[in-house]
């Protein structure tokens, strides 16, 4: 029964590999800032997926394509995707998730230096991967 799961998640990464490298995220949002008399963590949660437009609607498209690998998603500045994974990935397949992830959002944010860093359950920092565009190489840390 183990293998099967094991079987099961890591085809589940590869899908999400393979949507994140052949798509790109679609929608449009506009940035919102806090209108007067909003409060400061109101205009937080409307900025929750991103700080930007084109950030807010890639952060809502990983969480919505990643149903069950990452429970939370955010871009800050269009080169840092954070990603919150769920307590069901393995230990062993999260390098081979943030290497989908770095693939995907270089994609929809070409020509740029890129951070994607992987928060464990517990938001814990555990995984950073560093894409240098210059090289063409992701660094793991």
């Amino acid at each position: 029964m183990n293998i099967l799961k094991s079987i099961q998640r890591g085809a589940i990464a590869l899908c999400l590999g393979l949507i994140l490298l052949t798509t790109s995220a679609c929608g449009s949002a506009t940035q919102t800032s806090a209108a007067p008399g909003l409060s400061p963590t109101a205009a937080y949660g409307q900025l929750e997926r991103g700080d930007t437009a084109s950030g807010e609607s890639y952060g809502r498209w990983v969480m919505q394509t990643a149903k069950g690998l990452v429970s939370d998603a955010f871009v800050r500045d269009n080169d840092k995707l954070g990603v919150v994974i769920a307590p069901e990935v393995k230990p062993q397949e999260v390098k081979t998730l943030a290497q989908s992830l770095v693939q995907g959002f270089h994609k929809k944010f070409p020509n740029r230096d890129l951070s994607v860093l992987v928060y464990a359950p517990d938001k814990q920092l555990i995984l950073t991967a560093n894409y240098d565009d210059s090289t063409r190489q992701v660094e793991y840390q």
